[in-house]
């Protein structure tokens, strides 16, 4: 692989780009307090805009590393950041990571998502080499698997009790995966 990091990404309608301080406001509002969209994330909402600008402080440290891959997707039409996008866990020996994602949820059923990650996949496949991308989601999140599917990943199985939150106890998460030669025979269609 051939890390390259955090690199701009342009899509139709998106802008993905390396969080900034100044997009804590955008941040707190759009999705780090929102109960609906922090349900299904393995985090807690923030309290106040002073936590979101540690988290980005801490963010912006990692992009120092050429092996961090963590964007905001910007809306194009209003320039304002809706949700993140990143690399959540990396296997280097097997060519492997993992993707997490959320959204402002006023963009939810838009096709944002998926494009972001689409995007993101084509990114880690064809600038960086990586061979399987993966990415999972509580099984009560159905949204989520659509737009894994729609992004062209696979259904691989479900773990059972795999993850535990303290509002919500063990759950389980499905597996979605895309591997380099199916997404490959998808950009041939």
């Amino acid at each position: 692989m051939t890390h390259k990091g955090t690199q701009i990404i342009n899509t139709d309608r998106l802008l993905l780009r390396k969080l900034e301080v100044a997009d804590a406001h955008d941040m707190f509002k759009n999705w780090a307090t929102d109960s609906a969209v922090r349900k299904f994330l393995s985090w807690k909402p923030h309290h106040n805009v002073d936590e979101t600008i540690d988290v980005i402080k801490q963010w912006t440290l990692e992009y120092e590393n050429d092996d961090n891959y963590n964007w905001a997707i910007v809306l194009r039409d209003i320039g304002e950041v809706i949700g993140e996008i990143s690399l959540v866990r990396m296997d280097k020996k097997h060519y492997s990571g993992e993707v997490g994602y959320c959204v402002s949820r006023k963009y939810w059923n838009t096709g944002i998502m998926t494009e972001a990650l689409k995007a993101v996949i084509h990114y880690l496949f064809s600038e960086v080499g990586f061979n399987r991308i993966v990415a999972t989601h509580d099984t009560n999140n159905g949204a989520s698997g659509k737009v894994m599917m729609k992004s062209g990943m696979k259904y691989e199985g479900t773990l059972r009790q795999a993850k535990f939150s303290d509002d919500r106890g063990f759950y389980d998460v499905s597996v979605y995966a895309i591997l380099k030669d199916d997404w490959l025979k998808g950009m041939e269609k």
